[in-house]
């Protein structure tokens, strides 16, 4: 089924000069560059819609996956959220709409997982990524991954509204 999606290259992707590369996993992987739109300085409202506080709890379950001595989800969760928020604000980010067959699921199996290095090679994130979320966990700050996707079809329209 054709679906279109959203991702956000963060800002260690554009430091890093990977824009062009992460470009072309997803094109090779089939998926087509529909809009684009460059965002020199995020307002931080947006960025609280993009990223809101209910996501707490999930972001500290996956952190206390990979660092086990984390006692409380939730408030490791909101403060990885308020790191994230930072770390989205720090530089450019550039949004970008996918468009392809199952467009949502590619985009992910091509991303790779949240943590870089237990990402799988092949993967953006598995081939460019450097971070981990138990060195961020160790410095309280957010994990640096390259990327943003969304996550299922209610979450690309709700993003691709808010960013495209």
């Amino acid at each position: 089924m054709y679906q279109e999606t959203l991702v956000i290259l963060k800002p260690d992707a554009l430091e890093l000069n990977k824009v062009g590369k992460i470009l072309n996993y997803y094109e090779e992987g089939g998926l087509q560059v529909l809009d684009m739109k460059f965002y020199a300085k995020i307002d931080p409202g947006m960025l609280t819609t993009h990223y809101p506080d209910t996501m707490a709890l999930s972001i500290g379950k996956k952190a206390q996956a990979a660092v086990p001595s984390i006692k409380d989800a939730e408030v490791h969760g909101m403060g990885v959220l308020t790191a994230l928020r930072g770390y989205f604000s720090r530089g450019p980010v550039i949004a970008i709409k996918l468009g392809g067959e199952d467009a949502i699921k590619e985009v992910r199996r091509i991303t790779g997982y949240t943590d870089p290095s237990t990402a799988d090679k092949g993967t953006v994130r598995g081939d460019l990524g450097t971070d981990s979320i138990a060195k961020s966990t160790d410095e309280h700050r957010a994990v640096e991954n390259l990327i943003h996707a969304s996550g299922n079809p209610e979450e690309a329209e709700a993003e691709l509204k808010l960013w495209l």
